[in-house]
């Protein structure tokens, strides 16, 4: 099957990226299918895409991911039901619990029961989307109307309906999950995934967890490439960011990046990393990462290298990769190699 490739222009670092509305422009041009934005702890995904989709007309526009604790579902809905009518349809929202520490630390809220929540924050944004009688939710997680009885209530709450009407009432709508139950999840109630890795060579890890995904699946995978005729350093910044997410996102106890890659085969590499990368030994970390596990998870090497490996690709569960190109050059390039 033919990839689509999208265009990750991030959560920003220190500053918002140089020329965006010009490298979203290319990326339509060059065939991109989609352009992507995300959220840490800094800049917000949704911003964006209103200023990109004002500049831009067939690109598709999508979050990956919009954090779950940073919004109520009423207000996610609002966001996307607003931003799909400004882009003439072009909204993929993308959801995700993010992890405890950004959670609790970032957003002061509790990370409790994040399979349950998921579920019950989607299906209020999909009431709020069918427009078809005014939202109620009886869950635990995001009662609505507020419980009258509730400390604090006024006990003036009452059901409400949009004013404004959807474009979609099926907007499409992505979860962003790594643990099985989680995927199974997005292939029961979602219309997309974003894995946080994936390998070609072993299809078997995710298989029952999506066989029950719908016609028309999409399963975006984050895709670092790099171009380059020295295969050794140019795995290293792949490596760079395998060591901070099973080493340094989450505690020693508690990663679910690293549970990922110890269900890629990788668990003693995965124990080594983290171990490494929590004593301070960043440096060691990153070397610690195998080199066959980039080559599963990345594209790297000349392009020959990529194009032959762009075929185990194609014939995987994945629909698109999504990539960050760092220089115009690297746009022109990665459209050359996945699109032909």
């Amino acid at each position: 099957m033919a990839l689509k490739l999208g265009l990750m222009q991030g959560y920003w670092g220190a500053l918002p990226p140089e020329d965006l509305i010009g490298t979203a422009q290319r990326a339509e041009a060059l065939g991109y299918w989609g352009f992507f934005t995300a959220e840490a702890w800094g800049s917000d995904a949704l911003t964006p895409l209103a200023w990109v989709g004002a500049h831009t007309k067939t690109i598709k526009l999508g979050t990956a991911i919009v954090q779950l604790s940073a919004r109520t579902p009423t207000a996610t809905a609002m966001h996307a039901l607003t931003l799909d009518h400004l882009t003439g349809g072009r909204l993929i929202l993308g959801l995700g619990v993010s992890g405890p520490q950004v959670v609790e630390g970032w957003y002061g809220r509790p990370f409790a029961k994040p399979l349950a929540r998921t579920r019950e924050y989607i299906s209020i944004i999909r009431k709020v989307l069918a427009r078809q009688e005014p939202v109620t939710n009886d869950g635990p997680h995001y009662p609505i109307p507020y419980p009258a009885d509730a400390e604090g209530a006024w006990g003036l709450g009452k059901p409400l309906k949009p004013i404004t009407h959807p474009l979609r009432a099926d907007l499409p709508i992505y979860l962003g999950a790594e643990g099985p139950k989680n995927v199974a999840m997005a292939a029961e109630i979602c219309d997309g995934w974003y894995p946080l890795y994936l390998s070609p060579e072993k299809p078997e890890m995710y298989a029952d967890a999506i066989a029950g995904r719908k016609d028309g699946f999409e399963i975006v995978l984050p895709m670092q490439m790099n171009v380059t005729d020295d295969l050794e350093n140019g795995r290293i910044p792949v490596k760079q960011n395998v060591a901070l997410y099973v080493g340094g996102m989450g505690s020693r106890d508690q990663n679910f990046h690293n549970a990922v890659v110890g269900r890629l085969g990788y668990e003693d590499a995965a124990k080594k990393i983290q171990d490494l990368y929590l004593d301070g030994k960043k440096a060691e970390a990153v070397a610690a990462v195998p080199d066959t596990l980039v080559d599963e998870i990345a594209l790297v090497g000349t392009k020959e290298r990529i194009k032959d490996r762009l075929a185990a690709w194609e014939d995987s569960p994945a629909t698109t990769l999504l990539v960050w190109p760092k220089t115009p050059e690297d746009l022109n390039t990665y459209a050359e190699l996945v699109l032909g």
